[in-house]
């Protein structure tokens, strides 16, 4: 498996969790009843396995091998996708202090959850189509067979040490979980 190829595929469980963030937001707005516990698991997924575990791999590792392979930083599609991934910190960040507001009982914050959550979902949605399509070709064209090899390596290696052993296996279960509630 190539390093693009194993992101893609995390790309189907991101995007599978951003369908389930939309069905939950979709509830919340009809004003269906959901448990608060839910919502954090939805953005703890976001922020371990999204942000930490995948966008890690590609910060700290695809995007420079990447760059050294002449693919521009600066003006160019890694510089996009680093800043989208700036911005999706701040939808989570959103969410996380809606979440602790409503938590108080804040009756705004509900409304500030979903425009966040709506927010983080189209990002992501197109993001993923931007680096399915354009950015990760890029790379699989300049990157070396070895060079790819390594990052493959590399990856796991960060995944153990980024978010910890079983925790990628606890992630898909709790996808499994909620398409079953929500999908």
């Amino acid at each position: 498996m190539t390093p693009s190829e194993q992101l893609k595929e995390e790309h189907q469980g991101i995007l599978l969790m951003l369908d389930i963030l939309g069905k939950a937001c979709e509830k919340l707005e009809k004003k269906e009843k959901i448990d608060i516990t839910h919502l954090e698991q939805m953005v703890e997924f976001f922020k371990v396995f999204a942000d930490r575990c995948h966008h890690g791999k590609e910060e700290d590792l695809l995007f420079p091998e990447m760059e050294k392979a002449g693919i521009p930083k600066e003006h160019g599609p890694i510089g996009v996708m680093l800043a989208e991934h700036v911005q999706g910190r701040e939808f989570i960040r959103g969410m996380n202090e809606a979440l602790a507001d409503m938590k108080k009982g804040d009756s705004k914050a509900q409304s500030q959850w979903i425009q966040n959550a709506r927010n983080y979902k189209i990002l992501l949605t197109q993001h993923i189509q931007k680096e399915n399509n354009v950015l990760f070709p890029m790379g699989d064209r300049a990157l070396s067979q070895k060079t790819q090899d390594q990052l493959v390596d590399e990856f796991e290696m960060l995944e153990r040490e980024k978010i910890g052993e079983g925790t990628h296996e606890k992630l898909h279960e709790l996808l499994h979980k909620f398409r079953k509630i929500y999908l």
